[in-house]
């Protein structure tokens, strides 16, 4: 089936009616958050059946998500998308309503990962196994796709109900993208990121220093790197933490952390792992490989033994004992949270030409007359407009990096209000950008609450992105 052809299909399957004619909504209990905002509880009148709800703002990024989450979600191991709706949906802190998708899938009672084997007395090595082989299939779904869903990780695993045998089922693609051997961006959470992606996101960083890099191809990295995530997963719910855990946290991967996943530096310490079966340290070793070729593909996992024994591995495992301890759970929680803004960096495929290079009638006018626009202050005059908008774009990116990339020893909240205020005075008239902040507690000077750094960052590229396709098409 043709991209184009898939496209269609999905934006078919989107009803233009309202919601409120099928649903009741609840606006105050949300089941959690994920990238894009909160999931909500909805229930449909003629059945009472409860079911899941997902908002997001109606942009092709959104339809995106739809659509690959769509061709993926007839598995019985990937969360079921029921009905979208395209309504315009206005939020107590809103001047005005706004184009949204509304997502209604099946509710998932049975809670997270971490949070179902912290409930298990008695999770046992065979559970594990059993676990593992349907995240595999439902990844081996999406890979028969061609689609790298990049977010593995335990949040974005729930079971669907609270019984013994209940199915694991994998959401969220909001992150997930069609693997044309070209996915350049890194996308990933502390303690799931494979070496490719760091090594990626070095490259990145070099390029926007304005250094170029050596090798003459792009670096790019692949659905291999699900796999990785994949190995991590099935290490932590064997042990009950993460094998590349460093001693320090702070917001971006610790030097000692990096050089333990760049060289694949992780053991299994005698006291949680003497009672583990080989079979099960094997699949670990054979998924952490460094180099994305030598790890085990998704058939490979499906094939392992490990995934296919006979035998009973009815060992219980210590996981369940140090997850049943919340403090623990909390600890590796809280150090993801923590980074999550500055290690997952956005699609940021914004790129500021030089102004000599740029075909603009307004600078090439200027530059005839030898004008000079004033300095120390924003005057909103088109003659001024090229250069300002790249002032305006460039503080945007300010912003983000703030969020992302916050430098060592300054105060992080006072800074990032700093950039804010820059970014506000040359963007105001951005209403994507004026409704995001209302959300965000942002008063014209400062940021009243804590503010979700991921969210502001994701707002943030949203404005850069609306204005520069904005430009493009004058």
């Amino acid at each position: 089936m043709s991209t184009m052809s898939e496209d269609n299909n999905a934006d078919r399957f989107i009803k233009e009616s309202s919601i409120l004619d099928e649903y009741s909504i609840n606006w105050t209990q949300k089941l959690g958050a994920g990238i894009s905002g909160p999931v909500r509880v909805c229930v449909k009148k003629s059945t009472q059946e409860r079911l899941a709800l997902k908002i997001l703002i109606d942009r092709p990024k959104a339809r995106n998500e739809v659509r690959l989450h769509m061709m993926c979600a007839s598995h019985p191991n990937i969360v079921r998308i029921l009905e979208v709706y395209a309504n315009s949906v206005q939020f107590p802190h809103e001047s005005s309503p706004r184009a949204r998708l509304l997502i209604v899938m099946e509710m998932m009672e049975g809670g997270e990962l971490f949070h179902r084997i912290s409930q298990h007395r008695h999770f046992t090595e065979k559970m594990a196994s059993q676990v593992t082989k349907q995240i595999a299939q439902a990844l081996e779904h999406c890979h028969s796709l061609n689609i790298a869903h990049r977010d593995l990780k335990p949040e974005n695993l729930l079971f669907k109900d609270n019984s013994l045998d209940a199915p694991v089922k994998l959401c969220d693609f909001g992150f997930a993208k069609i693997d044309q051997g070209d996915l350049m961006t890194p996308q990933f959470t502390p303690y799931y990121v494979a070496p490719q992606v760091l090594e990626a996101q070095r490259r990145h960083q070099k390029e926007k220093s304005g250094i170029i890099p050596t090798s003459p191809t792009p670096y790019t990295y692949n659905k291999s790197c699900d796999l990785w995530s994949l190995g991590v997963i099935i290490y932590v719910m064997l042990c009950g933490y993460p094998p590349f855990y460093s001693k320090h946290h702070s917001r971006t991967i610790p030097k000692d952390m990096r050089k333990k996943i760049m060289t694949g530096s992780f053991d299994f310490p005698e006291d949680e792992w003497s009672q583990i079966s080989e079979m099960a340290k094997d699949i670990v070793r054979k998924l952490l490989k460094v180099k994305p070729e030598e790890r085990l593909t998704i058939e490979g996992v499906l094939a392992h033994p490990w995934l296919n024994c006979t035998e009973a591995l009815d060992n219980v495992l210590p996981s369940a004992q140090m997850m049943m301890d919340k403090a623990v759970v909390a600890g590796i929680q809280q150090a993801h949270a923590e980074q999550l803004a500055s290690m997952r960096i956005q699609d940021l495929n914004v790129s500021l030409k030089p102004l000599s290079s740029v075909n603009n009638p307004i600078l090439r006018k200027r530059k005839l007359l030898g004008t000079k626009p004033n300095d120390g202050f924003f005057i909103n005059d088109p003659e001024n407009g090229a250069e300002d908008s790249n002032v305006a774009l460039e503080k945007l990116r300010d912003v983000i990096a703030q969020c992302i990339l916050p430098q060592a020893g300054e105060n992080e909240d006072e800074k990032l209000n700093e950039v804010m205020y820059e970014a506000w005075r040359f963007n105001r008239d951005c209403k994507l950008l004026r409704d995001g902040l209302q959300g965000l507690s942002w008063d014209g000077r400062a940021f009243s609450d804590k503010v979700d750094r991921l969210k502001l960052a994701e707002i943030v590229k949203q404005a850069i992105e609306e204005k520069t396709n904005l430009e493009d098409s004058q």
